[in-house]
C-alpha cells in the first residue's frame, strides 16, 4: 500500500547572496513575483497536491517567514472596517490552519541534505514533499501534483527533471537513467555537479521531490560531499536499487528565480498572463525589445 503524501519541507535558511543588497535585512523567499513571494507560490502548488503539513527549514533573520503566514489581525482590522474586500481577499492564500506549520532552524549552513535532516522529527515515517522555492514552475498543473501522480503510480521516490546543456552539468545533480518512456524515467543513478565529461546523461534534478523516508537514514550519516556539504543527492543515491526510484519530465516551464536574470524573467512571464496587468505589461515591453 502507497501512503498517501501530505508533508512538505521548504529549505529556506540561505543567505540569498546573489541577491544583495536587497536580501541584507529580508530573505530571500519574500522577494516577490508580482505580488507573491516566492515562498507563497510554493506553499500554493504543494496544497494544491493535496499536502496540508508544512515545515520551514529557516536560519538567523528569517522569522518574517514565519510570520507572513500568521494572522495580522491589525492589518486585516483596519482592511474591514475600510471596507477593502479585495485586499482582504488577497491576503487568505497567507493563511496556514494551525499547528500546520513549524519551523526548524539549520544553525550551520551544511548543506541541502543537512538542511533536510533538521526535519526528522517533523517527517517521522512517512513520505515527503521538497520544495525549493527558488524554482518556480509556471504550468496548467502543479509540478508537485504531477509528481504525486507518478508516486501514487510507482511508490518509491520520485523527482522532477528537465534537460541542461551538457556543459551545464557541473551545476546540477545529474541522473543515470534505465528505462525511458520518454516522460517517466527508471534512476538508476545521480551524481552531485558531475564534469561535463564524466555526467552520465543531461537529465537535471531540479527543485522538486518526493522521497521515502528511509532517506533519513543516510543522511544521519552527515557525510560530506560535493563542497564539503552533505549532499541530498549521496543520500538518494543509496536508496537506488532498495526500492523504485523514477525521475519525471514534468509539464511546465521552470523559472530559476535564484538567479537574477531568471527572476526576472519570471516577472515578465507570469504578469503577462494576468488580466488585469498583461496588456499594460506587453505594451511597455514594446519599448524596450528593441533596445
Amino acid at each position: 500500500m502507497i501512503k498517501p503524501l501530505k508533508k512538505a519541507v521548504l529549505p529556506v535558511a540561505g543567505l540569498g547572496t546573489r541577491f544583495l543588497p536587497a536580501t541584507k535585512a529580508m530573505p530571500k523567499e519574500m522577494l516577490p513575483v508580482v505580488d507573491r513571494p516566492l515562498i507563497q507560490y510554493a506553499i500554493d502548488e504543494a496544497r494544491k497536491a493535496g499536502i496540508e503539513e508544512f515545515c520551514l527549514i529557516t536560519g538567523r533573520g528569517k522569522d518574517s517567514l514565519i510570520d507572513y503566514f500568521d494572522v495580522a489581525f491589525e492589518l486585516e482590522t483596519t482592511l474591514k472596517e475600510r471596507g477593502k474586500t479585495a485586499q482582504l481577499e488577497a491576503l487568505k492564500p497567507t493563511g496556514i490552519e494551525a499547528g500546520s506549520l513549524v519551523a526548524v532552524r539549520q544553525q550551520e549552513p551544511l548543506g541541502l541534505g543537512h538542511a533536510i535532516w533538521c526535519a526528522r522529527s517533523f517527517i517521522g515515517d512517512d513520505p515527503f514533499a521538497i520544495l525549493l522555492p527558488d524554482d518556480i514552475v509556471k504550468s496548467e498543473q502543479g509540478c508537485i501534483s504531477q509528481l504525486v501522480e507518478a508516486y501514487n503510480q510507482t511508490g518509491g521516490n520520485v523527482v522532477a527533471v528537465t534537460e541542461v546543456p551538457r556543459e551545464q552539468t557541473n551545476r546540477y545533480g545529474i541522473l543515470d537513467v534505465g528505462k525511458d518512456d520518454g516522460k517517466l524515467v527508471e534512476v538508476t543513478g545521480l551524481v552531485e555537479k558531475p564534469d561535463p565529461k564524466d555526467a552520465p546523461s543531461n537529465l537535471s534534478v531540479i527543485g522538486r521531490y518526493i522521497l521515502r523516508p528511509e532517506v533519513m537514514t543516510h543522511l544521519a550519516k552527515l557525510e560530506r560531499g560535493a563542497g564539503g556539504e552533505v549532499q541530498l543527492t549521496d543520500a538518494m543515491a543509496k536508496l537506488i536499487g532498495h526500492m523504485p526510484f523514477h525521475g519525471l519530465r514534468y509539464e511546465g516551464e521552470r523559472f530559476d528565480c535564484g538567479d537574477k536574470v531568471g527572476f526576472l524573467e519570471a516577472q515578465i512571464a507570469f504578469s503577462i498572463d494576468r488580466a488585469d496587468l498583461g496588456p499594460a505589461v506587453r505594451e511597455f515591453l514594446k519599448k524596450y525589445a528593441n533596445a
